[in-house]
This record gives structure tokens, C-alpha cells and sequence, in this order.
């Protein structure tokens, strides 16, 4: 089978009927389901709105592009780190000197646009005046529509040299930036414009400065964000000027938790502001110990936040974090507001790109690997809603690169190494690799397995409800990259397996997808026979050559929910037509990211290759899921016909009589 990349303007065909829990006809596959988080794609001034009549407070985050590869890899880790914590939205700065439209993976619009596609960020992009014609910032403007972008924080910016100088054709204030946004892009974008607590340094005074403020909001800005501040006094001053001159949009306070010494001299010379005595006093003393620094910026910026809070005055808090998340993360864990929800929207990683704000369905194949799939159905013009449907050809995009940095593994070829192996020695050393993988026990160099090339995140809670059993089959050569146990009826709000609006409840089917070699193979064909209604399966090696009892191309849903005042929600299936796209990609990582960690001849990359070319992929679906899940008897019923015996042909004569 071939993988194509699907055109643009084809339709998705698995909009169609599905044979999953429910009965569906093509017209009510077809109905747009109702969605499980109705306010998350939401425009973010209406969650702002939302967040402000109800008086939550919340709170985002500022990050900047890295200079390397590597720190684009170790910043979209961050983002999935700290999107954790339940930020409203996080904002990405715009280096006018760093090529920031470009589609280098350190450029703002890709980090942008990665936040929001594969860590499911609500994202604003920062967009500046500074060295860009009118033409360049439309084409900026419309790439960053394109790529699911829907917020900007409009800047004139800062100059690249000493002198601010105005691009040919260009803009030279952050008001015509507006003006010229709302002109050509209508109301598609939300616009965040920023405030100046003290005035901004090159106005002509304070006073000023306010009304230029409020020349960016009359032109179309939704909310402000300040620049930051050391004292709340500031803040609350600046907030009472803006009102009595008209300006009422919500105003977010930038908060400055201080990290180190040098950080707080660049940030300070950077924005022109000045250090209140009461901090250089404290700072001075102690500024070669950084964790000093550390310590104190915390608490100074908790005391900061708990008097805005207390104002009344701040709707939500925005941290500068400096691409650095433990302080901002403990001032948040010390306000109460760092929120790690265990309950899932979805059983998978959701995408903010508008175009999937419908999709609601996926196959189980790419459980661990989110960022792949969404890579990969980047191009459909429509997801699957409601039910995945028939379809005889998927269109999944191709995965040439698997060293795009947001599919990378976060740990670096040297600890891969010590995590999978310096060496191995035989098949056996790489089923040791999967047993540390599960047990979480140090290998025999001291170092814990936290990945594996499925799999680049610590195990899923609801693994340790199987833990023993995956830990028994992985070490006789059933290498599992996938699996989940079988649930029925659990509450939605159960933190191990429950996802979605709370009053509901959840069901699995029992799932188990490995690598084995073909001697087990044969031995598993043969036990399934007993268990032919009961246990779908698909097995299939790197050539293609599958087999399987599923009933041609029909889906299978394994996981499902019921909820109050909603229709039967099937997020995850195991489709037959996916499953041969996802064993190229499964086949793939074996050589992509862990043999090719060795010497091409050497005897550790023989023995990846071997395993690669000879090794099947198997799935397995226990369909009777209020019953015990009969997986494991499956497996233990293999091992035992694998460990008889062989009967030769006069053993038969000695058997005793029935």
C-alpha cells in the first residue's frame, strides 16, 4: 500500500458509515457530534469573557524562539510541561533579526504554529513592524492564518541597531500594524497590543503614551498585555489612567518572576525600566547565588500577584518566563491557580488548529505518538466526527522525516544509548530494553528506560493496572508498543482511565499491539482459532503480508463514552485500512531511531535490522469487554504451545485410553 499525501480539496473519506458501538447510516455519520469541550475553540477574547463573568482567574505564558535545534526540541517539551498546568494561552516572540516567518524550526511562525497543531495551544504569535514591508507582513499574516494561528500581539518593536528605522513601504507604529490587520484580515484575528505601566521609554510622556494606547485599541485591539513591573502600585495606577481616558479592554499584568542576576540586568536594559531599591538591596548581596536569586524572585513575585489578585482589578496574570519553567510554575503551585487537570477532554492529545475543531475520533495506533498522526493528516480538509467510517483509502501523509524536531525524541543520542543499549548482544538484550521500559528498575548501567522509540513519554497511568503482565510477555518476546485495559463503566472523572465532562462514564475494550518474531507467530494463529468470535486480530510484517479475521476495511471502536445530554462518543477505533499506514511508520522506528543510533555494520544495528525485517506486528481486540480480559490467556495459551514438547509420531501409541 502506498501512502499518499492527501490533495488539497479531496474530501475526507471516512466520513462514512462505522460498525462500531452504534448503528449509523451514512447521513447520520455525517452529523456533527457535539463537542466534548464546546468553549475550546473558542475565540480567545470570548474565553477571556467567559473566564471574567465568572471570575476565574488564569494565567498565560511568554516564550522566544531558540537559536538551536536542540532547544526547539527541549521548548516543545516545555510546552507540553507547562500546558499541563492549564494556561488560558501561551504567546511567542517575534526576533526581527532571526528570519521569524520563516519555516526554520527555530523561527517564530514554526513554534507558533507547532504550540497550536501539536501541543493543542491556544497561541499568539508576536508580529512587529521592525524591517518588514507591508507586503512581508501580509504574507506573514496569511501564512500564519493557514497554519491554525488565530491571535497576534501587534508590536512596532524594537530596533535591530541602535536606531528604530522604518521598512520601505513599512508601518511605523503598532497602531497602523492594527489598523492594517483588521483592514485586510476583517475579524479573523484576535489582537492583543502592548501596555507601558511607566510609559513606554521613547514617548514623549506618560500622558502620551496612554493615548497612543488607546489609538491601538479604537483601531481594533482586543486586550492589553504591560510590559513588566516590580510593584503592584504601578500596575494599579496605570489600570485607573487607562479607564478615565476610555480604555476598557482587559488588561493583562506582565509579571517578571527574577531567575538570576544577568537575567534581570538584560531584561532591565532591554525594556529601559528601573529596579526598585527595595530589590537591588536584597539582590546585591547575593547576586553570584543564583539560587538565592531563585528563592527570592519567587517569593517577591507571589506577593506581587496575591496583592493584584486581591485588587479586583486583574482578570488573569501573564508570566515572562524566560523559556525556563520551574520559578513561574512554583509561583503559579503557590497562588493556587497551576491546575493539572487528570481528567482528559479527549483519550488523545488534541490539536487547536481551527480546522479540527470537529474532530473527535482517531485510530489507537498513534496513541504515543500524537504529534506523528497530526503530521501526517495535516493536509485533509476534514476530520472525522462522530464515527471514523469505512474507507478504502486514508490518504495518510508520508513520514520521510522522522527527525522533525517536534517528532524527535526529546533524550539525546548519548542517553539513548545508555537507556536501549551501548551494545546488544542479542534479540534478548533488546527485550531486557522493554522490561526496564515497564518495571521503571535502573538497566545494568544505572540509567532508568523513560522511552522508547514508540513511545517518548513516561507509561500512561492506566498501564500500571497491567504492569505484571506486560512486564511477563515483554521479557519472552512479545514487545508492546501499545495497550489499554478492557473498562466497563468506569466514571468519566476516574483519574486513571476516565476523559470527558464530568456525570459520565467510560468503556474499552482490552487492547494489546507488539512486535514478535514468527515462530510465535505461528503458535499465536493457532491458539486464536478458540477464540475466533470473541478476539479480532491483525498481524502483518514489513512486506505487507497481513493477516486478520476483522471483517474487511470495517473499523473497530475500543474506546467510548456516554454523557449527559450528548450522543455516544467513540474516540478511538482500530481500523484496518490505518493500521497499514501506521506498521510502515511502527516498522520504521526500529532502524529511523534506535538502529541507526549504532555503526552501520556493527552487531548491535544487525540485530535492530534483523528484528526489523523479520519481526510481525500484531493487534489484538478482546470484544467481549464486561468480561475478564482474555488478552493474557491468549498470550500464555501461545508461550505454553510454543514450550510443549514436540510429539513425535509413535508417541500417539502411549497415550492412556480416553
Amino acid at each position: 500500500m502506498v501512502n499518499e499525501a492527501r490533495g488539497n480539496g479531496s474530501p475526507n473519506p471516512h466520513l462514512e458509515a462505522s460498525s462500531g458501538v452504534i448503528d449509523s447510516s451514512k447521513d447520520s455519520s455525517r452529523c456533527s457530534s457535539p463537542g466534548l469541550d464546546p468553549e475550546q475553540h473558542d475565540r480567545l477574547r470570548e474565553k477571556m469573557r467567559r473566564r471574567m463573568e465568572s471570575g476565574d482567574k488564569w494565567f498565560s505564558l511568554e516564550f522566544f524562539p531558540p537559536r538551536t535545534a536542540q532547544g526547539a526540541v527541549n521548548l516543545i517539551s516545555m510546552f507540553d510541561q507547562m500546558g499541563a498546568g492549564g494556561p488560558l494561552f501561551i504567546d511567542v516572540t517575534w526576533h526581527a533579526a532571526g528570519d521569524p516567518g520563516s519555516d526554520k524550526e527555530t523561527s517564530s511562525m514554526v513554534i507558533a504554529s507547532t504550540a497550536v497543531n501539536y501541543c493543542g495551544l491556544e497561541t499568539i504569535l508576536h508580529m512587529t513592524c521592525c524591517r518588514q514591508g507591508r507586503e512581508e507582513i501580509t504574507g506573514h499574516l496569511h501564512k500564519a492564518k493557514r497554519l491554525g494561528v488565530k491571535n497576534i500581539l501587534a508590536l512596532r518593536g524594537d530596533p535591530v541597531g541602535d536606531q528604530w528605522e522604518e521598512a520601505e513601504g513599512g508601518f511605523h507604529h503598532a497602531t497602523d500594524l492594527v489598523k492594517h490587520i483588521r483592514s485586510e484580515f476583517g475579524d479573523y484575528f484576535d489582537i492583543c497590543v502592548a501596555g507601558y505601566p511607566k510609559g513606554h521609554p521613547d514617548a514623549e510622556s506618560f500622558e502620551a503614551d496612554l493615548e497612543h494606547l488607546k489609538e491601538k485599541v479604537s483601531a481594533g485591539a482586543d486586550f492589553i498585555i504591560t510590559q513588566l513591573f516590580f510593584e503592584a502600585d504601578t500596575f494599579f495606577h496605570f489600570v485607573t489612567a487607562c479607564s478615565k481616558i476610555g480604555i476598557t479592554c482587559p488588561i493583562l499584568p506582565g509579571i517578571f518572576p527574577i531567575q538570576s542576576y544577568h537575567s534581570l540586568r538584560q531584561l532591565v536594559k532591554l525594556s529601559k525600566l528601573e529596579v526598585p531599591q527595595k530589590i537591588k538591596d536584597v539582590i546585591e548581596p547575593i547576586r553570584d547565588n543564583d539560587a538565592a536569586i531563585r528563592n527570592y524572585g519567587i517569593e517577591q513575585a507571589v506577593s506581587l500577584c496575591q496583592e493584584l489578585l486581591a485588587s479586583g482589578l486583574v482578570p488573569g496574570l501573564h508570566f515572562y518566563t524566560l523559556n525556563r519553567s520551574m520559578a513561574t510554575t512554583e509561583v503559579l503551585k503557590r497562588l493556587g491557580m497551576w491546575t493539572e487537570e487528570p481528567r482528559r477532554p479527549l483519550p488523545w492529545a488534541v490539536s487547536a488548529h481551527p480546522k479540527r475543531r470537529e474532530e473527535d475520533v482517531r485510530p489507537i495506533f498513534w496513541a504515543s505518538r500524537p504529534k506523528s498522526y497530526i503530521y501526517r493528516t495535516q493536509e485533509w480538509d476534514e476530520f472525522p466526527n462522530g464515527r471514523w467510517g469505512n474507507s478504502s483509502s486514508p490518504a495518510f501523509g508520508e513520514l520521510k522525516d522522522y527527525y522533525l524536531f517536534y517528532l524527535k525524541s526529546k533524550a539525546p543520542k548519548e542517553e539513548l544509548l545508555k537507556m536501549w543499549g551501548q551494545e546488544l548482544a542479542s534479540e534478548e538484550s533488546v527485550f531486557e530494553v522493554f522490561a526496564h521500559y515497564l518495571s521503571g528498575e535502573p538497566n545494568h548501567n544505572g540509567c532508568r528506560v523513560t522511552c522508547l522509540p514508540w513511545n517518548d513519554e513516561p507509561l500512561a497511568a492506566e498501564t500500571g493496572l497491567m504492569k505484571e503482565q506486560l512486564l511477563r510477555v515483554n521479557r519472552q518476546g512479545i514487545l508492546t508498543i501499545n495497550s489499554q485495559p478492557n473498562v466497563n463503566g468506569k466514571p468519566s472523572s476516574d483519574p486513571v482511565v476516565g476523559w470527558g465532562p464530568g456525570g459520565g462514564y467510560v468503556f474499552q475494550k482490552a487492547y494489546l499491539e507488539f512486535f514478535t518474531c514468527r515462530e510465535t507467530v505461528d503458535a499465536l494463529l493457532q491458539v486464536l482459532k478458540k477464540y475466533e468470535l470473541r478476539v479480532n486480530y491483525h498481524i502483518v510484517d514489513v512486506k505487507g503480508e497481513n493477516i486478520t479475521n476483522a471483517p474487511e476495511l470495517q473499523p473497530n471502536a475500543v474506546t467510548w463514552g456516554i454523557f449527559p445530554g450528548r450522543e455516544i462518543i467513540q474516540p478511538t477505533v482500530v481500523d484496518p485500512v490505518s493500521f497499514m499506514f501506521w506498521k510502515d511508520e511502527a516498522f520504521a522506528l526500529w532502524v529511523e531511531q534506535w538502529g541507526k543510533l549504532y555503526d552501520e555494520e556493527s552487531p548491535s544495528r544487525v540485530i535492530i535490522q534483523y528484528i526489523h525485517d523479520n519481526y510481525f506486528l500484531v493487534n489484538l481486540v478482546d470484544n467481549d469487554f464486561p468480561l475478564d480480559n482474555c488478552l493474557w490467556q491468549v498470550v500464555e495459551d501461545t508461550f505454553e504451545l510454543l514450550n510443549r514438547p514436540p510429539r513425535h509420531e509413535g508417541d500417539r501409541h502411549h497415550d492412556p485410553a480416553p
